[in-house]
């Protein structure tokens, strides 16, 4: 007979579930610690393992530092099992671990996390193709990662739950979280004017600059508009969406009056952009400086060091986890929270070649 494939968080709640059903612990649980060293498994194992017990109604948590209250009378779920779409910005086989890491977590506690059959892009983030899409789909809730303002406008008048990642969310009352980069962007801009730069593309999806700029683009504007700067196309410029576009984009920037600074949204601009460069025969950072929006494991590869803008996803798949938790058990979650982001100079930017 085949015995379906069980994770190890899995087996630890099989393994606590038949103890609390033979009668070995009265009352309360154990704590975490303590049943980590006797079952021989990390923490973050055992704490998903009790998150599980607790959706099915045999363990009630009482708030940090009290033990669970066993509750073997009522069986049943407390919590039910939800079908969670993923609405990726980018087809799934280009979306970051991080996200299929949080897809595990989801499988873990007793949900049932899946992609959609487009991404945002693949649907030309139009909202009407969207709404065919979503309505056709049965999920419970959603996952909108990187929408635009009229993706999250027109999911914010549906019933289903979203939960939104990044994208054009602020006023839209949605749920969600993403890194705060405003901060940072003003840090970065500071730097590169502060090193002579004053022809500074940034590059970036369509969302973030049409049809209304994000609080992070706009606070960039604002930084070169303080240094006396006049901004334009040329330090925000529009481009199709595709390996074709982004290389027509930098051919016209380097065409006439070329930047001497580049800032690319998400790594694989960054990455793409670097092999433009080498391709043209120019060096990073002393015939043009480079900083990448977001942090990429493959940068700790890199030689010279790469400037970006680093955030912890940790803290993402935290507030995620903690909204489905609120949605299966029937608690309204419209909460927007940001995490914290910072500017890490790196060895991509250097003085500004006079030119």
């Amino acid at each position: 007979m085949h015995v379906p494939f069980q994770t190890i968080t899995q087996q630890v709640a099989a393994s606590i579930r038949q103890d609390l059903l033979n009668g070995r612990w009265v009352e309360t649980l154990p704590g975490r610690d303590q049943l980590r060293q006797e079952l021989e498994v990390n923490h973050k194992t055992v704490a998903a393992a009790l998150v599980m017990l607790e959706n099915e109604g045999l363990l009630v948590n009482l708030g940090a530092g009290r033990k669970r209250r066993i509750q073997i009378g009522n069986t049943g779920p407390r919590k039910s099992e939800l079908r969670i779409a993923f609405l990726h910005h980018t087809p799934p086989n280009q979306t970051d671990p991080w996200v299929l890491a949080m897809k595990q977590r989801l499988l873990d506690i007793g949900h049932r996390p899946f992609s959609a059959r487009k991404s945002l892009t693949e649907l030309g983030m139009d909202a009407r193709r969207i709404a065919r899409m979503v309505k056709s789909t049965a999920a419970d809730a959603w996952f909108v990662s990187a929408g635009s303002k009229d993706v999250l406008d027109w999911f914010a008048t549906q019933k289903v739950p979203v939960f939104c990642f990044a994208g054009v969310r602020h006023g839209i009352p949605l749920a969600g979280t993403g890194p705060d980069k405003v901060p940072p962007f003003v840090v970065a801009t500071r730097h590169l004017l502060e090193l002579g730069h004053s022809k500074i593309s940034f590059l970036c999806r369509k969302q973030l600059r049409q049809p209304q700029r994000s609080k992070a683009i706009q606070a960039f504007l604002d930084e070169l508009e303080g240094a006396g700067i006049d901004t334009g196309p040329f330090n925000l410029p529009d481009w199709a969406e595709s390996g074709e576009g982004f290389s027509d984009c930098l051919e016209s920037l380097f065409k006439v009056t070329p930047p001497t600074a580049l800032i690319l949204d998400e790594p694989f601009l960054f990455h793409a952009g670097f092999h433009y460069l080498v391709r043209k025969g120019l060096r990073v950072p002393e015939d043009i400086s480079l900083i990448c929006t977001d942090p990429d494991p493959n940068f700790a590869w890199c030689r010279p060091s790469v400037a970006h803008v680093n955030w912890d996803y940790n803290l993402v798949v935290r507030r995620f986890i903690r909204w489905v938790n609120n949605l299966a058990s029937g608690k309204e979650d419209r909460r927007q929270t940001f995490t914290k982001a910072e500017y890490v100079r790196g060895g991509t930017v250097g003085p500004a070649l006079a030119r």
